[in-house]
């Protein structure tokens, strides 16, 4: 079983949180590119501006998700730091106190239903609403998930945001 945990596909650098297994996942992300990477530079030089342009400042949070090898994922322009440290103390919260289903709404992008799986675990239906296609929402599927697992990386998580 795989909880939130480093997400290869997902650029590295800035905070993640990812919830799911490696077919079936919602991922929460903020970005950092490095000006430096080799891909970096030859995109930037592709588009016509330097790697400091391309990478930005690193800022915008992201939802990603994957459901049976079909993945995609939106921006979530506007949004700070503050909500989605929100979002994972409430599901960290959630996780402590519950001993049955649970919602973590985290907007109009992204909730959370969670139900018991197993003795010390959870399976997540999330429920994602790409902002720019308001009436199509998907739905993502976990598998079971350890609690204790899950409760480490929400802490890694929000200390990267501290």
């Amino acid at each position: 079983m795989e909880g939130v945990r480093p997400v290869s596909p997902i650029p590295a650098g800035g905070p993640a949180l990812f919830i799911g297994t490696d077919t079936d996942y919602v991922a929460l992300v903020r970005p950092a590119l490095d000006p430096a990477d080799p891909g970096v530079r030859q995109a930037a030089e592709q588009a016509g501006v330097t790697p400091e342009e391309l990478a930005g400042p690193g800022d915008t949070w992201a939802v990603l998700f994957e459901h049976g090898g079909d993945g995609d994922g939106f921006e979530l322009p506007g949004v700070r730091d503050a909500e989605p440290a929100d979002f994972a103390e409430r599901l960290r919260a959630e996780l402590t106190a519950a001993d049955g289903p649970f919602t973590v709404d985290g907007g109009a992008a992204l909730r959370l239903d969670a139900s018991p799986a197993g003795p010390d675990g959870y399976a997540f239906t999330a429920h994602v609403t790409p902002p720019d296609d308001a009436g199509t929402p998907v739905t993502v599927e976990t598998g079971p998930l350890p609690s204790a697992a899950l409760l480490t990386d929400l802490d890694a998580f929000l200390g990267s945001l501290a």
